[in-house]
C-alpha cells in the first residue's frame, strides 16, 4: 500500500500496516520542505494567521516510481496507490504516470475523491485489506468501497485561505455573503462545494454534530473529527459525537496536516463519517 502525506493517518498505524506514505512540499516564505516531517501544522497556522504566504506542491513522478519500485523489488506482487482528489491536487497524475512508467499492471492508483481522514480512512481499510491476505483486487475494492461510503464535511472560519488556493470550485458563490456568515462545506465528488452557512461557531458545531449524525443514520460508522489550531471546538464536537452516535467503530480526533491546512486555514473544523 502506497498512499501520501495528506491522509493523515494516526500515530504509527502506517508502519504496523506497511503502508508507504509519500510526502507533499509546503513552502513557508521562501523555505521548503516536506509535510509530516519537516513542515507541521502549527507552522503553517502561524504563517497563515500573519499572512505569510503558504504554498504548497504534489510529489514527483519520479519520487512515486522510487517507492514503487522498492515494494515490486522488495517482493510485493501488486502495489495499490491511493492518493487525495485528483480535483484538489495534481498528486493522483503524479503517481499515475509512476504507475504507467513503472508497470501499470501491477500499480493501480486510486483516487479517494477525497483528503485528510477522507483519504485515511479508505487507506485504513485497503491495507487492513492486504494484511488479511486479500489479493490485489480485493484491496483495491476494499479502498474504492470505502472511499464511496465517506462524508467529508467542515466549518472553515473564512473562505479566503480556499480562494488563495484555488479549492473552492462551486464554493466561489458564498464569497459574497454577509461577513457574519460562515460556511459549512463538503466533499462531492472529490470537489469541494457550499452546504450551507451558519452565523456562530456555535452553530456551526451544532450543524456538523446533526449533518454526521444524519450520514451514520442507524449503519455502524468509522468517525474522524480533524482541526487546526482548533483543539476545544474539535473535543466539543467528538464529545457530542460519542453521545449521539448509537454504534461507532474506529474514532480519531487529531490535527489536520499542513498541506490541507494550508488551503483550509487556521479554526478549520471537519467531520469525516464512514458507513459500514
Amino acid at each position: 500500500m502506497v498512499t501520501d502525506s495528506t491522509a493523515y493517518l494516526p500515530d504509527g498505524i502506517a508502519d504496523r500496516l506497511s503502508v508507504r506514505v509519500v510526502p507533499l512540499q509546503v513552502v513557508l516564505g521562501g523555505r521548503s520542505g516536506a509535510e509530516g516531517t519537516e513542515v507541521t501544522p502549527a507552522e503553517v497556522a502561524a504563517s497563515l494567521a500573519s499572512w505569510v504566504p503558504v504554498s504548497t506542491s504534489r510529489p514527483t513522478p519520479a519520487e512515486f516510481a522510487a517507492v514503487y519500485r522498492e515494494a515490486l523489488d522488495g517482493g510485493a506482487s501488486a502495489v495499490v496507490s491511493l492518493h487525495l482528489s485528483r480535483e484538489l491536487s495534481g498528486t493522483w497524475d503524479s503517481a499515475r504516470l509512476a504507475a504507467a512508467e513503472v508497470d501499470a499492471g501491477r500499480v493501480r492508483v486510486v483516487d479517494s475523491r477525497s483528503a485528510a481522514m477522507g483519504l485515511g480512512f479508505a487507506v485504513l481499510a485497503a491495507a487492513e485489506a492486504a494484511a488479511a491476505g486479500g489479493t490485489p483486487q480485493e484491496v483495491y475494492d476494499a479502498a474504492v468501497g470505502t472511499a464511496e461510503r465517506t462524508t467529508t464535511l467542515f466549518y472553515v472560519d473564512t473562505l479566503e485561505h480556499l480562494r488563495r488556493g484555488g479549492r473552492i470550485g462551486a464554493a466561489q458563490a458564498l464569497l459574497g455573503t454577509a461577513l457574519s456568515m460562515k460556511p459549512i462545506l463538503h466533499v462531492r465528488e472529490g470537489r469541494i462545494v457550499p452546504l450551507e452557512k451558519v452565523r456562530t461557531i456555535s452553530k456551526g458545531i451544532a450543524r456538523l454534530e446533526a449533518l454526521a449524525v444524519a450520514a451514520a443514520g442507524d449503519r455502524r460508522a468509522d468517525v474522524a473529527v480533524q482541526h487546526l489550531a482548533a483543539a476545544e471546538r474539535a473535543g466539543v464536537l467528538a464529545d457530542r459525537l460519542r453521545s449521539r452516535l448509537p454504534d461507532i467503530g474506529q474514532f480519531y480526533t487529531s490535527e489536520i496536516g499542513a498541506v490541507v491546512g494550508a488551503h483550509v486555514g487556521p479554526g478549520v473544523l471537519g467531520v469525516v463519517v464512514v458507513r459500514h
